[in-house]
């Protein structure tokens, strides 16, 4: 049996006071997305370009995925290069611009007022990014180590930069003319920078190195990882070019193909090391975690459905759009934090916690930190709320919408309040 620091890298590096914040405030935006989806479900059986929708798609997409996978990284980072964050100081800057940025670009999309507040939290939000990257890349420069997991990581904060540069440049948009043409029609371009730029590339990346540490598995093939690194690279490229300046083509299906290739590469990746790993027990944080991996392939098939059906009728089809951002943001993005919020939070703390204490006699375990009964709860309740609610957008069935969102909200409570358990976790009293 390992010890929380004996094998785990991730407890070994960037003070926890660091990473925590983050962790928490996406959980606080993950329930607060969910009350927001509970009370708006029913805007999501019309156009996609709602308020209420487009408020909940930055909230998740900015304050639940984004802050998670910032404070990951800034614990991640140094262990993939086995090197030291460049500045504590950077992380607490980009913590405190996003966290006063989102909820100010949240209520302007919401209440539709792209003016001054809308305007000024996309602001602080590209600041945050900036020195989130400026720390990710000086970390990356000092290191003597290179991989192509890190490659991975700093490729997608490239493209979370132009991702966040284009979101900004459409909110002024709004109220100026600052592009050629209004803001609804770069919408694609820039969602499909930051979902599969951003998140996709990255979990991809840092999946492709926590799996199979997780599983305890021998399996590595960095050469099939360069393969789906190239493939995404090439697709966010090619899609990009094809928006810009052949917007009325129909060989959009060709990125679309080279992402679904890499995902059944990346799925192989992870069955390979499934099949070889050491630890024989999978635990439910892991089976949430690989259940993600099978959900990226979800969206995929959905936008491949939503280009046959653009082809062949003259419909918009805006339910397998509203769909499609769905199960982007509620399936495989939301599982795989699902899993890895409590793969890696427990050795965050118990190193806060504990790290000091090891010498003093027993200690408890970082998976004994949180609550495994809630936890299973938690998951069965996922899974329900994401089947009902997915099913209610495609009928549309305006009660599968409202019980699907009533177990997603569910779902962050629970979430919620186990995080809240671990940050908040005192030493045991013998």
């Amino acid at each position: 049996m390992f010890g929380p620091l004996s094998n785990s890298p991730i407890a070994k590096t960037t003070s926890p006071q660091v990473v925590i914040p983050f962790y928490a405030y996406a959980a606080l935006s993950f329930l607060a997305a969910t009350i927001l989806l509970f009370f708006s479900d029913q805007s999501f059986t019309g156009h996609y370009f709602h308020p209420h929708i487009l408020a909940i798609t930055h909230l998740m997409a900015l304050g639940w995925a984004t802050m998670i996978i910032f404070g990951a990284s800034h614990q991640l980072v140094p262990v993939l290069i086995e090197s030291d964050l460049y500045s504590d100081k950077l992380a607490h800057v980009s913590f405190a611009l996003a966290g006063l940025g989102i909820p100010l670009l949240v209520y302007g999309f919401f209440a539709f007022n792209m003016g001054w507040p809308a305007q000024l939290g996309g602001s602080l939000v590209l600041g945050a990014i900036l020195a989130f990257i400026a720390n990710i890349a000086i970390s990356i420069s000092r290191s003597k180590r290179e991989n192509v997991h890190a490659v991975f990581v700093f490729t997608s904060t490239v493209w979370l930069l132009l991702t966040v540069s284009l979101g900004l440049a459409l909110l002024f948009n709004f109220t100026s003319s600052v592009l050629t043409r209004n803001s609804l029609y770069y919408i694609s371009l820039h969602a499909h920078l930051g979902v599969v730029g951003w998140f996709l590339l990255l979990v991809l990346g840092v999946g492709s190195r926590l799996i199979p540490m997780f599983l305890i598995s021998k399996y590595s093939n960095p050469r099939l990882l360069w393969v789906v690194f190239l493939l995404v690279n090439v697709a966010l490229i090619t899609f990009s070019l094809l928006f810009l300046f052949h917007p009325g083509t129909n060989l959009h299906y060709i990125p679309a193909i080279l992402v679904a290739i890499a995902l059944l590469l990346f799925a192989h990746y992870n069955r390979q090391a499934y099949k070889q790993r050491i630890r024989r027990k999978v635990d439910d944080q892991m089976k949430v975690s690989l259940l993600a991996v099978a959900l990226l392939l979800v969206p995929s098939i959905v936008l491949l459905v939503l280009l046959c059906a653009l082809l062949l009728t003259t419909g918009e089809r805006a339910d397998l759009v509203l769909l499609y951002g769905f199960t982007i943001f509620f399936g495989w993005l939301t599982a795989i934090i699902l899993g890895m919020t409590f793969k890696t939070l427990p050795f965050i703390v118990w190193n806060k916690v504990y790290r000091h204490r090891a010498a003093l006699g027993k200690m408890p375990s970082p998976k004994d930190l949180f609550n495994h009964r809630v936890y299973k709860v938690m998951a069965l309740l996922y899974l329900a709320g994401f089947v009902l609610f997915a099913c209610g957008i495609l009928l549309p069935s305006p009660v599968l919408l409202k019980v699907g969102s009533l177990a997603l909200l569910a779902t962050a409570c629970l979430y919620t309040w186990n995080v809240m358990l671990l940050v908040n976790h005192k030493p045991f009293r013998k």
